[in-house]
């Protein structure tokens, strides 16, 4: 199988829903193998029963009971996971309505690459804003795209896993492991997904920050000139993207 798409959620009927209706030009393109994991937190909206109704749709399999956050579910995720990539797509995001093109290609990548791709940012009120991909180098700053247009290799993430040690950034702690373990990044064209980006507060904001310069010290080993500048980029961005688009 080529792909496993995972989804986490928890007392998200709603964005369950959208997520499972932007799969369908997926399974019609024909030539795609993919499977559809979600792991819910034993929500009591729902979910479940949405679910069952499906009756495998898209080789759905689902586990639903309580767990220690979002990184502990992908983990069980990826215990489930049967495709040569994993694709982590959470309730409420989509996948592109182009990705087809895209998720075609995987056949004919590597299994030690992290192939990433674009994605739409969206901020509300009908903004949205693309996150082009970026040089695999971007790693030493953070991912170097979202993590919604990532795809794993199985191959890696069998061996390495969510870090649950770090609260908010974890995913870029599991890139940067794999990056440092031999497994390039693999830039193709065109857009995987779209997601909401909602409300980010200064307080999420400056653990993220405290979160990523660990992963730098302790994953990528960079020295403390450069975790600072990182970090002062990183909160320079956000600040700007709060004032751009009316977040708080």
């Amino acid at each position: 199988m080529l792909l496993s798409i995972i989804t986490v959620a928890f007392r998200n009927l709603e964005g369950i829903v959208k997520t499972h209706a932007s799969l369908a030009h997926l399974a019609q393109a024909g030539d795609i193998s993919f499977e559809w994991i979600v792991v819910d937190g034993g929500s009591s909206d729902g979910t479940s029963a949405f679910l069952e109704g499906l009756s495998g749709e898209h080789r759905l399999r689902f586990v639903s009971e309580p767990d220690k956050g979002i990184y502990e579910a992908m983990n069980k995720g990826i215990a489930m996971a049967r495709g040569r990539f994993a694709l982590f797509l959470n309730s409420g995001d989509i996948l592109h309505a182009d990705a087809a093109h895209f998720i075609r290609q995987l056949k004919t990548q590597s299994d030690k690459a992290m192939v990433i791709g674009d994605a739409l940012l969206d901020f509300g009120n009908g903004n949205k804003i693309k996150r082009r991909a970026k040089p695999g180098w971007y790693i030493y700053h953070s991912l170097p795209a979202s993590h919604q247009a990532i795809f794993f290799p199985l191959s890696g993430l069998n061996v390495w896993r969510y870090d649950l040690q770090y609260k908010i950034s974890s995913d870029y702690a599991l890139a940067a492991k794999l990056y440092k373990s031999g497994y390039a990044f693999k830039k193709l064209s065109g857009l995987v997904s779209e997601f909401s980006m909602g409300g980010v507060s200064t307080t999420n904001n400056l653990e993220l920050c405290r979160d990523a310069k660990k992963v730098q010290r302790q994953i990528l080993h960079m020295p403390g000139f450069w975790t600072g500048l990182s970090e002062y980029l990183r909160l320079r961005t956000t600040g700007k993207t709060k004032t751009l688009y009316g977040k708080a």
